[in-house]
This record gives structure tokens, sequence and C-alpha cells, in this order.
């Protein structure tokens, strides 16, 4: 493949992610179609099937794509400082979570279907940058938790990444649902993903300082 054409074909993919994520602003997954994508690009909806097969692989690719800018703002994070406190730890990793909307809203969607209907090489793709988060943030532990053996870290990241699942259905409630809890008698306390995954972080660090020092 020539330069010329790997570009294109890059930029192509680019646009198509784009599209995607800009509707997924507003729709839902299943509200979404390839010709609804196709019809936010600069070519047609049979153009896409050279880049694309399924609408879970547009999407999976997305979710490829805020994975790898978390990792970039985590690497980020741990070469700008040489120590950190618990506290200012988990409020720099709960704001990393903040600006991550759009990954949160993913992370909420039925993984399983999306996986399986995307091709072999789009789901190592996928795996490599996912993976790159666990190690992003395994890194900011050992820079700044230097006392945290490998049990400790793995024990945080088993608690840390499956809470990441479930962030964005508590702290984004539609008016329906809302009047639905109110009918209910649901007393439900509102949160931010801000505080919602700091008080989560600090808590998991917390214990594991306890632990190690026992």
């Amino acid at each position: 493949m020539s330069k010329g054409s790997a570009e294109l074909t890059h930029a192509r993919r680019e646009e198509i992610i784009s599209a995607c994520e800009k509707l997924y602003q507003t729709m839902s997954f299943k509200e979404i179609t390839l010709k609804d994508i196709a019809g936010a690009t600069s070519f047609t909806r049979t153009s896409i099937y050279n880049y694309f097969q399924t609408k879970e692989e547009i999407f999976l690719a997305l979710m490829q794509k805020e994975y790898e800018r978390w990792v970039e703002e985590l690497d980020a994070m741990a070469n700008a400082y040489t120590t950190m406190s618990i506290e200012s730890f988990s409020g720099m990793l709960a704001h990393s979570l903040e600006k991550r909307s759009m990954l949160l809203k993913l992370l909420s969607m039925n993984h399983f279907d999306m996986e399986e209907n995307s091709r072999p090489e789009c789901l190592v793709d996928f795996k490599r940058a996912y993976g790159a988060s666990i190690e992003a943030v395994r890194a900011c532990l050992v820079r700044f938790f230097p006392d945290m053996d490998q049990k400790a870290q793995q024990d945080f990241l088993y608690a840390f990444l499956p809470f990441l699942y479930g962030i964005y259905p508590y702290t984004t409630v539609s008016v329906k649902q809302r009047q639905a809890m109110s009918e209910a008698g649901l007393n439900f306390v509102y949160m931010t993903v801000y505080d919602l995954a700091y008080n989560h972080i600090r808590a998991l660090l917390e214990a594991s300082v306890r632990i190690q020092k026992s």
C-alpha cells in the first residue's frame, strides 16, 4: 500500500469514526444505522464496507479511540508528577474520567454482542488499546504508591475497572427515569462522575494502604 493510499485509508476511517461519535451524542446505538453514519460522511454507504463490515466494528473503533485518548492523559499525569497523595491522585483520576463521557457511555453498552459482531483483527486492535489503559493506570500506581505490591495493584485494578462500566447509568439519568424513580418512591442520590469516581478510588486506595500496614 502506498503512503498516499495509507493516509487516505486512515483519513476515511477517522471520518467514519467521527461521524459515529457525533451521532451517538444524540442517538442510541439501536437507532444509529450504517446509512446514518454514511450520511454524516463525505462518501457513500457502500464505501464504508471498505473500512468496516458492521456497525459494531465502528463503535468498537470509537471506543478504542477513547481508550487511546485516556491513556495519553494518564501517561501525561504519570510524567508530570513525582509524588501524589491518595486524595490528589483520586482527584486527578476522577477528573480524567469526568472528561471521558463518551468512553463511559460506550462502556455502558452490551460489549459481548459488539465484540461478537466484529472481525478478530478489529477486536485485537481494540484489546491492545484496552490493555494499554490498564497498564497506564498500573504505571500511576507504581509511581505514586511504591509501597503497593503486585497483589495490591491487581486488587485495585479488578475493583476499579469493572466500576467504570456502571458510572454512566448512575450519573446520567433521563427525565423519564427520574419520573419513574420518583413514582416508585426510590430515594436515589444523584452524583456527578467526579464525585462517584473520587469516592470509589479514594476508598480503594485507603483500603490498600491499611492492608499494607497491617
